[in-house]
């Protein structure tokens, strides 16, 4: 059974700046214990410096726990590991089995999708502002047309209603 990407996504969350994965989620998706996982990493420690994976700090667990509606994580004794994207490829290094690669060919398209509608957002933000500030340019020139009629209005009204002087046919 493939993994969906919705799923996925709803299990990347964003700590330190970095997109990462809770180590309790990657186990369930692989299908695994997550002591046996955790076994799993310890081994081959050496292949997750700290930008491939990092433990949380307990404020960090705390304010994930709390955006985490459904918390089934329970009373854990060891705060979670985080892994980044490069972490979870790396992952795919020592978990050898059928369902791991699945899973962890998965997760990296997922990670690729979570970028790009980044960007997308970005690129779309980037031409918002430029629509606005071309919109402000404009608006400005036809405010300042507006401005010239209305004033040229007014005084022609003011020309017409003034009184004559001279002289004055009866």
């Amino acid at each position: 059974m493939e993994i969906s990407a919705k799923v996925i996504k709803s299990k990347i969350f964003e700590v330190r700046g970095q997109k990462v994965m809770l180590d309790v989620d990657l186990a369930e998706m692989y299908d695994v214990e997550t002591k046996v996982f955790n076994q799993s990493i310890k081994r081959n420690l050496q292949r997750f410096p700290s930008d491939f994976m990092f433990t949380l700090t307990d404020k960090e667990f705390q304010s994930l726990r709390s955006q985490i509606v459904t918390s089934k994580r329970g009373g854990t004794r060891y705060l979670p590991s985080a892994f980044t994207e490069q972490g979870v490829a790396m992952l795919s290094s020592i978990l050898n089995s059928e369902k791991a690669i699945d899973v962890n060919i998965a997760i990296i398209r997922t990670f690729v999708l979570v970028k790009q509608s980044v960007l997308d957002y970005k690129d779309l933000s980037d031409n918002l502002k430029k629509l606005e500030r071309k919109s402000n340019k404009n608006f400005k020139e036809i405010f300042t047309a507006l401005d010239y009629l209305i004033t040229k209005k007014q005084e022609e009204e003011t020309l017409k209603n003034r009184k004559r002087i001279g002289f004055k046919p009866d």
